[in-house]
């Protein structure tokens, strides 16, 4: 099996400064004085290292109201949030108290990344939080789906991400000539893209360089085998969902949680759900613009300062399209994201 290890090459400056603008919404619901003051106090106690009974935690799941900590000497340990502590997800670092044979967590710490949807509601929720890498593990079954790559790539550039795509399944690529030729035109775009297998080498695997010390999160479509990359990842354990929800005491319910698991090589692994879709409607078209790489150097070269990139006359994207400098498969990749924003 042959595999590909392409790193991102191209500056990300340009898109980061056409992104500082855009910020996921905050919650509306407002804490009260009394709230505020306990957080921030928490916090403060917590960067001095003063408060006796408070410490840190890492969220390793999120079910409902309760959370599985892992307190710093590497214990698990099931605790109930505060009204006023908002979405903690996996990855997060919370302050939190013993309380009983469990804990309480007081206050969330601040993120340096997060990655959201909008849930049925249409009400933006996390899904994992201080993310270093976001590996999109598509496949040739059930087949690759462009539109979805873009909506995750749109969604770490958002976010502050790096982004790996894990072409899955790879010894099914020659029966999907069109899934490959998609590895290869993301690789041309200067994505960094592998190919893996279930038959690769586990002691040589194409992975193992990525990942290094870093958090990573593994999403993608339900199928394409992220439960199989975890296993590879995690030879020797068998932990999945479910048996994080009973070591919460919560039973086997759920199957909606994000879960982080320490790899034995160092570094972190968040795996979530698989999702059929991925909606974007949190992000403004510019954001949605700022993650489509090959626009970059070209945003704000536009005649009007709101150019859809749609129709306009003097689109500086449009105008490179026209040049076959912007293939027709991404500009259509665009602006359905962006009608698909409009319309939900």
């Amino acid at each position: 099996m042959v595999t590909d290890i392409h790193a991102v090459t191209r500056s990300k400056m340009a898109t980061r400064d056409a992104m500082t603008q855009y910020t996921a919404p905050m919650s509306k619901r407002r804490l009260s004085d009394q709230q505020r003051r306990r957080i921030e106090a928490a916090q403060e106690r917590h960067r001095t290292q003063a408060s006796a009974g408070e410490e840190s935690g890492l969220v390793i799941a999120r079910f409902g109201k309760r959370v599985l900590l892992e307190t710093n000497s590497g214990k698990q340990v099931s605790a109930t949030l505060r009204r006023h502590v908002d979405d903690p997800v996996a990855g997060d670092r919370v302050i939190w108290v013993s309380e009983g044979d469990g804990g309480v967590v007081e206050a969330l710490l601040p993120r340096s990344t997060v990655i959201s949807r909008p849930n049925s509601q249409g009400r933006l929720r996390p899904i994992a939080a201080n993310i270093d890498r976001l590996l999109v593990v598509v496949a040739p079954q059930p087949e690759a789906q462009a539109n979805l790559i873009d909506r995750y790539l749109v969604a770490a550039e958002h976010a502050g991400m790096d982004v790996t795509l894990v072409f899955n399944k790879g010894d099914l690529l020659p029966q999907a000539p069109a899934v490959g030729q998609l590895a290869a035109d993301y690789r041309d775009l200067g994505h960094s893209v592998v190919v893996t297998d279930q038959y690769s080498d586990p002691d040589a695997d194409i992975l193992k360089p990525i990942i290094r010390a870093q958090t990573l999160a593994l999403v993608g479509q339900s199928g394409v085998g992220k439960s199989s990359l975890v296993q590879r990842l995690l030879p020797e354990q068998d932990i999945r969902i479910g048996d994080l929800s009973s070591a919460a005491g919560l039973g086997r319910h759920t199957t909606t949680a994000a879960a982080l698991y320490h790899l034995p090589g160092g570094g972190q692994l968040i795996d979530s759900p698989g999702v059929r879709e991925f909606h974007l409607s949190h992000l403004p078209p510019a954001a949605v613009a700022a993650g489509f790489v090959e626009f970059a150097p070209l945003l704000g070269a536009c005649r009007f300062r709101d150019c859809s990139h749609d129709h306009e006359a003097g689109c500086a994207i449009l105008e490179a399209h026209s040049r076959g400098e912007i293939s027709a498969n991404r500009m259509a990749s665009y602006q359905q994201i962006v009608a698909s924003m409009a319309t939900g």
